[in-house]
């Protein structure tokens, strides 16, 4: 069995845990097409009933933002809604195969960008909804794309640089092992003890600081639950919605947050890359900001709609790291996020509340929970990150020291 196969096969039985007779829905980008055959093939030799992939061609996607009329922005194809709408009904897995090149969408008007992913999220809602509820078993994994490689890697020849990627790629998601499965079933173990740890701690509110600058208060939703690693579908089907995968991460209170914070390492959004920002908070909203790269990126990502403006995620990652030790900057999210400690801003997920699976959008913003149409995750994790926690009765515990976790 080569790599590819041994990749694919670990997130069918790893990151969707897909069950005899169920249904595997897969998106995917066409220069990923090698990958999401593979995962296909694992998926019936798992017993998956169908498989259906919706693809994109990152240049065709390019060429629309250029050429396309202004009202091709204004709806979502029927075709596309109706992909996630038969995931939903069927009881589907998702897997959603993150390889963008980092630069695709450079230079295209940031408005433009922002206006069609609003109809997107607008449209999907309802899948998203479900996802971020667990109500449905999905998983984030990737995969080397020339241009994306080659951002990574631009003094390599293409072959060179994809080659260079996949190694990386491998090493995050633990295939580089002799047995990646029990390499996996450990270090869910690891993150299991560490959400524990976090839970019976109960803290109040969270204080960052470091030498960029950042020097921010966070408080915690008063029913914040720590989660991270492998989680349970409504159907009770475990799974990991990102491979990799390093953070534990809760929930903040919406209005809590008050501050100066600095970014560790460039974002990667919508095709365009944001690199040296910074925000300030008070009373949990975004006051001002700025960038030294992507300043009017950076604008249309905290005016996407209210909701933007305010934190929806806090997460840990240890500065001595597995992939922050790779140190390598993978221009992707889904990389660069287990690599630092990072929040998000946006949606909360219900799952970081307990018992907030159960509770109604409305219910969830007046327990704390921040609600968006969009969940944007940024690093802030440095080596000298300090993080102080505030208990209830205002006891103070060191959490973070030198960038690392030490409870």
């Amino acid at each position: 069995m080569n790599r590819l196969q041994q990749y694919a096969e670990l997130i069918i039985q790893f990151g969707v845990n897909i069950q005899e007779g169920e249904p595997l829905a897969i998106r995917s980008t066409t220069d990923a097409k090698d990958f999401a055959r593979a995962l296909t093939e694992a998926a019936y030799a798992k017993g998956a009933s169908e498989v259906n992939v919706l693809w994109t061609d990152e240049k065709v996607k390019r060429l629309q933002f250029e050429k396309a009329a202004d009202e091709v922005f204004t709806r979502l194809p029927k075709y596309e809604q109706a992909f996630f709408d038969e995931a939903v009904e069927s009881g589907a897995s998702l897997i959603s195969i993150s390889a963008e090149d980092p630069d695709l969408l450079a230079g295209i008007d940031p408005n433009k960008i922002g206006t069609y992913s609003k109809v997107r999220m607008k449209a999907l809602r309802n899948f998203y909804d479900k996802m971020m509820n667990d109500e449905l078993v999905w998983c984030v994994a990737s995969m080397p794309t020339p241009a994306w490689a080659k951002k990574m890697f631009p003094d390599l020849s293409e072959e060179e640089a994809l080659e260079a990627l996949w190694d990386a790629i491998y090493k995050t998601v633990r295939v580089d092992t002799k047995d990646p499965v029990g390499a996996w079933v450990e270090h869910d173990k690891n993150l299991e003890r560490r959400k524990q740890v976090l839970n019976d701690l109960r803290f109040d509110k969270l204080i960052y600081k470091n030498s960029l600058g950042t020097n921010l208060e966070v408080k915690l939703a008063d029913n914040h639950l720590w989660c991270g690693g492998s989680t349970y579908s409504a159907g009770g089907v475990k799974f990991f919605a990102n491979m990799p995968t390093e953070e534990v991460f809760t929930m903040p209170d919406r209005n809590g947050t008050n501050g100066i914070l600095y970014s560790a390492l460039p974002l990667s959004y919508q095709g365009n890359v944001i690199d040296k920002f910074w925000f300030e908070f008070e009373a949990g909203k975004i006051v001002d900001f700025g960038a030294e790269v992507g300043q009017d990126v950076l604008k249309e990502m905290i005016d996407f709609d209210e909701g933007a403006r305010y934190l929806g995620e806090v997460a840990l990652v240890d500065y001595d790291s597995p992939i922050s030790n790779m140190n390598t900057l993978f221009f992707n999210t889904l990389f660069d996020e287990n690599a630092s400690c990072h929040f998000a801003i946006g949606r909360a997920y219900p799952t970081t509340m307990t018992g907030g699976t159960e509770l109604s959008q409305e219910d969830l913003v007046k327990a704390g929970a921040n609600d968006s149409m969009t969940h944007v995750d940024f690093m802030v994790g440095t080596e000298d990150l300090s993080i102080i926690g505030i208990t209830a009765d205002g006891k103070e515990i060191e959490v973070f020291k030198d960038g690392n976790l030490v409870l």
